[in-house]
């Protein structure tokens, strides 16, 4: 299942950090980047296939693939669910390309409902 959000003009990964009170894991240059929507699924190739430029991409899955396909889309964060924290080489590649990994105790549903209510248009 596809879930899509789009935002409200403004929106930045770091507005999104202290809205959430979320765990900023690395890319922390990428703080300042806009938030054109968001994409839920923990399938890297439907990710890869359907999220859109700027949107904020929520799943558990933390291993390097991640940020391989995070760089591809150039999506403006990545939040992990449920404490997943992001692998090593995960962390070192979102410093790299300026993607932040986000954190949060929140399972999808919640953090998702909770973005798509900020971001709703």
């Amino acid at each position: 299942m596809q879930i899509v959000i789009k935002k409200e003009v403004g929106m930045k990964v770091s507005d999104l950090v202290e809205k959430f009170g979320l765990k900023v894991f690395s890319g922390e240059a990428g703080l300042k980047n806009e938030v054109t929507g968001g994409y839920v699924s923990d399938l890297l190739s439907d990710v890869m296939g359907n999220a859109a430029e700027g949107e904020v991409w929520i799943t558990l899955q933390s291993h390097q693939n991640v940020m391989a396909i995070a760089s591809l889309k150039d999506l403006a964060a990545v939040i992990l669910v449920k404490g997943f924290e992001p692998d090593e080489d995960t962390a070192e590649h979102s410093n790299d390309e300026g993607i932040p990994v986000l954190g949060t105790e929140m399972d999808t549903f919640t953090i998702t409902g909770q973005l798509y209510d900020t971001l709703k248009i």
